[in-house]
């Protein structure tokens, strides 16, 4: 090849600049056409074989596979072309040509480590499409290894530069792994988070967690190495340290979604004055009532045999007797519709209890669980419950607590001075 170029250089020997000029477009053409062909046909014939293996195909099937690694790594052939070439061209300084050939190494070093990240990034992207990723995810550790790959090829290419081996590099960066760990700390924290999130699974994609400490509230959409994402429910999107996860505290209602049962627990405030024994005829008309009709029969027939041994042993007076309440018969009724309500999960607690008393009015609390646990339809179904309970209160005579309450008031007077006279009876003086 020399002596082919011999003529030219002689030619050019008035203007050696020139050949040099020319040797170095010469150069610059062979990358450009080393690039064209490995882009144009080879990658192209790289791509229909990828195409058919499954997995890698495109969503309308293509056969022309979308893979980011592949492109990357054809920058690497022209690279190559001018880090072997650089030296070869006569006139060059020689720290001229050095520094373009450890640039062109340089070069394909990262574009060999940036075509590998993608390579990961397909590699999770393959992982996702199976139907337990969600469960297992690998994302933090492809990105634990992108980050080990970028800081050996950011130690390469200062041994390239260098003109040093990179086991000299490393040797030196030990002296510095007190820095290196201080730099790396969240790092390395939030891979042994990641490791422990993975491993006991309390955190996976899909999960609605709860973490007030990070005004989180929604739907995890995305666990990183060093964050998880999560989309509330106003759509707004939170970012959560993954380490946070280990050492904060949170809530995580996917028990709930699994066990197929969502809680009700709500109370409604009866007025307590309304609360008051039933009368014969109340009780009567309540055996209209299919859900208490059977309850009414065994309490009265209970409460008539308690009562006749009570009168044998002298104790006739009303007082002493026991009798049906009005908030006593509706909470068995509130029980018995609980029971047969259709939205109500068979299979876990269902109680109707009395809380202890308030100034707002005695709370009757139902605890019970929907069988359907999407929010939209939960909140039907508790809605439904409680519209006819408060709509069905009157039947039992009893009402509602609430502070602007259109019961009637019963005010009392009392004169101080009529009782300091001696006589509370009679008619009173005449305000001064």
């Amino acid at each position: 090849m020399q002596e082919r170029l011999q003529p030219l250089q002689e030619a050019l020997s008035p203007w050696p600049w020139a050949y040099t000029l020319l040797m170095l477009a010469a150069l610059l053409l062979l990358a450009w056409l080393a690039n064209f062909v490995t882009k144009k046909i080879l990658l192209r014939g790289l791509r229909r074989v990828l195409g058919m293996l499954p997995g890698l195909r495109g969503d309308n099937s293509s056969p022309a596979v979308q893979i980011k690694a592949i492109p990357r790594l054809a920058n690497v052939v022209p690279a190559l072309v001018i880090s072997a070439g650089i030296v070869l061209v006569p006139g060059l300084p020689e720290a001229v040509a050095l520094v373009v050939h450890n640039l062109a190494n340089v070069f394909i070093v990262f574009t060999v480590v940036l075509a590998i990240s993608h390579l990961f990034d397909h590699i999770n992207e393959i992982y996702e499409r199976r139907p337990d990723a969600h469960n297992k995810p690998i994302k933090g550790y492809l990105q634990v290894a992108k980050i080990l790959l970028f800081a050996l090829a950011a130690l390469t290419a200062v041994a390239i530069l260098a003109g040093v081996k990179p086991l000299h590099v490393l040797t030196g960066l030990g002296a510095a792994s007190a820095v290196l760990m201080l730099v790396f700390q969240d790092t390395i924290l939030s891979f042994a988070a990641s490791l422990q999130i993975s491993g006991d699974g309390r955190v996976r994609i899909g999960d609605w967690i709860e973490m007030p400490s990070q005004n989180a509230d929604g739907d995890v959409i995305d666990i990183a190495l060093h964050t998880v994402t999560v989309q509330n429910w106003d759509k707004t999107i939170t970012t959560v340290p993954t380490k946070n996860l280990i050492s904060h505290a949170f809530k995580n209602w996917r028990g709930m979604t699994e066990s197929g049962g969502r809680r009700i627990k709500r109370s409604l405030y009866i007025d307590q004055g309304s609360v008051r024994f039933l009368e014969p005829e109340q009780i009567e008309n309540l055996h209209s009532f299919m859900l208490l009709d059977e309850y009414l029969r065994g309490k009265e027939q209970e409460l008539t045999e308690w009562n006749a041994e009570l009168a044998g042993r002298g104790g006739t007076a009303a007082v002493n007797h026991r009798r049906v309440t009005n908030l006593g018969t509706f909470r068995v009724y509130v029980e018995q519709y609980l029971a047969k309500h259709p939205g109500i999960h068979r299979g876990m607690t269902s109680m109707v209890r009395q809380l202890q008393p308030t100034e707002a009015g005695i709370p009757l609390e139902l605890y019970c669980f929907t069988n359907d646990v999407r929010w939209v339809y939960y909140e039907a179904i508790q809605s439904d419950i409680f519209d006819h309970l408060l709509a069905i209160l009157p039947e039992f005579g009893l009402r509602v607590f609430q502070r602007t309450s259109d019961a009637p008031i019963d005010v009392r007077l009392h004169d101080q001075r009529a009782d300091q006279r001696g006589g509370g009876e009679g008619p009173r003086p005449a305000a001064d």
